[in-house]
């Protein structure tokens, strides 16, 4: 049985001032589909991921992160994880139930150490969804999540300590230190990443492509309708895969990626990469530089939203 506590990434919610620009770049730019509306909340699913939706967007006079989703293995696993949780100290949103949003579900809601609402849940009914095809340029599914952090070190140790995550890659700068940790919670290099920051905020959510092709013309599309890119195309070597970062309308950074590392954990140990290191960043060379006007690009706005339960 894994030590993991959740089985997979389901999705991510964020809630925005602009809902109607927001919900447009969505679904007409970045390939999203509506699964279902729900007064000013919309679920948005990609075509390849069997999960009812991969992004929830809220329409609020305040921008923030209304919560990233976890799946667990069975009703039982979130039975016993709420009481674990409550055991340790760490303050449950809700008890376990029957879950309202779109696919339904049994599960709850916690924070975490910095106050970010997360959500865990089994039993999901799964979407009819479809092979993306060759030349498609749009998202099969969430590929991971980022979050900034002022105090990392204590995030991936509330992850490891609760959830079983463990660290795949970290990334360090011989003046900064060590800056990102990777944690994965199934074979996938990362689905979460936790990132040296001025405050807590969503660095941010990453959508992984059918293949390079279809990466690259989803990087092309963005570029020549004008959406702002931040850096990329390129390739990173922790986790092995391919970046384009864009901001959406409300300032959110979103990654185009494809080819994330599946790692044999029988052999896999972390690297410690300095990222002074051109070809760390991106060992392709294609990208424009990382330097710190680009790092700050994803800092994004302070969280309005921490140990504040968004209210769907």
């Amino acid at each position: 049985m894994s030590d993991y506590a959740f089985t997979h990434l389901r999705h991510v919610a964020l809630a925005v001032p602009d809902y109607a620009r927001q919900l447009a770049f969505y679904t007409d730019q970045w390939g999203l589909s509506v699964a279902g509306t729900d007064g000013d909340v919309t679920y948005l699913a990609a075509e390849g991921s069997p999960e009812p939706y991969v992004v929830r967007i809220r329409k609020d006079a305040d921008k923030r992160l209304d919560l990233i989703a976890y799946g667990v293995e069975d009703d039982a696993a979130v039975d016993a994880l709420a009481q674990r949780l409550g055991r340790d100290g760490v303050t449950l949103v809700d008890e376990p139930s029957s879950l309202q949003g779109l696919g339904g579900g049994y599960g709850f809601r916690f924070f975490d150490n910095e106050g970010r609402t997360i959500e865990v849940s089994s039993d999901v009914t799964s979407r009819t969804h479809r092979k993306v095809e060759e030349g498609e340029a749009i998202p099969v599914k969430l590929s991971h999540v980022v979050v900034n952090s002022t105090d990392p070190e204590a995030a991936v140790a509330f992850y490891e300590k609760h959830f079983g995550f463990r660290v795949s890659d970290i990334l360090m700068h011989p003046r900064m230190g060590k800056m990102m940790w990777f944690l994965r919670t199934n074979k996938w290099h990362h689905s979460m990443a936790i990132a040296r920051g001025p405050h807590a905020s969503l660095h941010h959510a990453s959508f992984e492509m059918r293949g390079i092709d279809e990466y690259m013309r989803g990087t092309g599309r963005m570029l020549r309708t004008g959406v702002e890119k931040i850096w990329g195309p390129g390739r990173h070597m922790a986790g092995n895969n391919t970046f384009s970062y864009f901001l959406d309308p409300n300032g959110n950074t979103l990654e185009y990626t494809t080819e994330l590392d599946i790692l044999d954990e029988d052999v896999w140990h972390p690297h410690l990469y300095d990222f002074s290191d051109p070809e760390v960043t991106d060992q392709w060379g294609t990208a424009n530089a990382m330097d710190e006007f680009v790092a700050a690009k994803s800092f994004n706005d302070p969280d309005k939203g921490l140990f504040v339960a968004p209210p769907v």
